[in-house]
């Protein structure tokens, strides 16, 4: 009988490389909770910002404290890490905030479970033990949540609060109320369709932040052709994406053989004929604008300026989309049916000056609800960041608008949350009951997190959260200007149910499969191959 070899077999090609058991737990315990530590100094209405440096010769600085938009500009090689990044990307792509929260939130639970392996309960007994704490506390979280939508008052002032809790912890926070309004106003106007598309945000340097606002209409950062009328009323739009170069003779890389310079001349001409037509054929549909996305040349923008038709050049494709959107029309690019073509209609265009640069404003378009916010700003980093700030509001609104129930902020929700979560701990025996602790107490980092982002005692205020929620004072939370606990309702600190929700559920679930990990395997680098046929 052949004895069989005590030696370890590799089966994986030379350079894989394979990370067990304990060693593999503890790559992406490390890895996730260090994409936790990154992020949450940035957490709460006192949380500081990170600067983004980007490679290469430009280095572009990007200062921010979304959480989103940090890990995304992050390179990341630790596969439990790139978890928590995705997650906090479909976070900020599902309701637009809460992206730190998540994975913060998500960190906090595998520092737990770390401990509690550490401890020899096995990771099934953990997921066990947190699947009911999820259960619960979304149950608790439920419970707690506010519907306001059938009183129209109390609802404008439901959105107005979460818009100012929004961008609290933003760079906004000191022109929170200013831009609350802005947003609320913005999202109103959307008539409960949630289209944020509708919503065009412009950026111009200079000003004041606070000279920011909203215009109702759409504006599009282009010039008007030369001798081209610069106001329109009952404007009918023909929005395309075609070439109109073709008076440029195009021969380079082609060979042409002529008897004499008469016949490049007969080209030429033929060239011109030929763009001729085709700006007949544009003609033919009625229109008084046209707007392409890509250039209109010189000879085109004449044959416009003599027919009296608007000729707007290169609006770009996200500019040209929108347009089509709120003006009602299709974008072409062949015209030989004109009662196929669905035009674009609109009630006045007109240029107008905002700073130093001139914009056409597009006022009465087809889609009512369609508007432009105008941000201004004294650097670049302001303005981008601003930008980001606003969009998590205007995401969160809309979500709110469509999922009208609100909860309670400023940690109140978690201690809500963690309240619910330990009753059932206390009542449930054997070792879930360890697990469900610790989902708890991972809860509770939330708010310790927040005050001590803000410079607080925040083993003092938590006790003290801790406490009031014992009492059944469900609403309190902390009160991050005063450095108190406070009741949420007569601060107005209000946030989205949804973006809460999806806070939990994600966090527990992400945390949940980077604890099933037993295993990392890591396939065998591609070789580079010398290429012998060079272009």
């Amino acid at each position: 009988m052949a004895s069989l070899s005590m030696a370890p077999v590799n089966i994986f090609k030379s350079g894989a490389d394979e990370e067990k058991a304990e060693t593999a737990r503890l790559s992406s315990f490390v890895g996730a909770i260090a994409i936790g530590d990154l992020v949450k100094s940035t957490l709460g209405p006192k949380g500081m910002d990170k600067i983004l440096l980007s490679g290469g010769k430009s280095g572009t600085v990007t200062v921010t404290n979304d959480g989103a938009t940090i890990l995304k500009a992050i390179g990341v090689d630790n596969p439990a890490a790139k978890v928590l990044v995705d997650m906090s990307k479909v976070q900020d792509d599902e309701v637009g905030d809460g992206t730190t929260s998540v994975t913060v939130l998500a960190a906090e639970l595998l520092r737990e479970a770390e401990l509690l392996i550490a401890r020899k309960i096995h990771p099934q007994t953990i997921i066990s033990g947190w699947r009911k704490a999820t259960q619960t506390a979304r149950e608790a979280l439920r419970e707690a949540a506010a519907d306001h939508s059938n009183d129209p008052a109390r609802f404008q002032e439901d959105l107005l609060n979460i818009a100012r809790t929004t961008l609290s912890s933003k760079l906004l926070t000191h022109h929170k109320d200013h831009f609350s309004q802005l947003a609320v106003d913005a999202v109103m106007r959307l008539k409960g369709s949630g289209n944020l598309e509708a919503i065009h945000v412009i950026k111009k340097l200079g000003g004041s932040l606070t000279d920011s606002y909203l215009d109702e209409g759409f504006l599009l950062d282009k010039k008007i052709g030369v001798n081209q009328p610069k106001r329109l009323e009952n404007a009918n739009i023909l929005i395309a994406n075609t070439g109109m170069d073709t008076d440029k003779i195009k021969i380079f890389g082609s060979r042409v053989r002529v008897d004499s310079t008469a016949k490049v001349a007969e080209i030429e001409l033929a060239e011109k004929e030929k763009m001729k037509e085709k700006v007949e054929r544009i003609l033919k549909h009625g229109i008084n604008c046209f707007i392409n996305r890509q250039l209109i040349y010189n000879y085109p923008e004449q044959l416009f300026a003599q027919a009296g038709v608007m000729a707007i050049e290169h609006a770009d494709f996200a500019g040209v989309e929108r347009l089509a959107l709120v003006t009602g029309g299709e974008i072409t690019s062949t015209f030989e049916h004109p009662e196929m073509v669905k035009l674009g209609h609109c009630k006045l265009i007109e240029e107008v000056m905002i700073g130093e640069d001139t914009l056409i404003h597009f006022s009465g378009v087809a889609m009512g609800e369609a508007c432009t916010v105008v941000l201004r700003g004294a650097t670049q980093q302001i303005l981008d960041e601003a930008e980001r700030s606003l969009h998590d509001a205007l995401c969160v609104l809309a979500q709110t608008v469509k999922e009208p129930r609100t909860v309670y902020g400023g940690g109140c929700s978690e201690m809500l949350m963690a309240k619910a979560v330990t009753d059932l701990a206390n009542r449930t025996p054997g070792k879930e009951a360890v697990a469900m602790e610790s989902f708890a107490k991972a809860l509770r980092m939330l708010p310790t997190i927040i005050a001590d982002n803000a410079g607080y005692d925040s083993a003092d205020l938590v006790a003290q959260l801790r406490a009031a929620h014992q009492e059944n004072k469900t609403t309190f939370g902390l009160n991050m200007s005063a450095g108190t606990v406070g009741d949420m309702v007569e601060l107005g600190i209000t946030e989205s149910f949804q973006v809460k929700r999806q806070m939990l559920l994600s966090a527990s679930e992400a945390a949940e499969m980077i604890l099933r990990v037993d295993n990392i395997i890591r396939a065998a680098p591609r070789k580079r191959v010398p290429d012998h046929h060079p272009c």
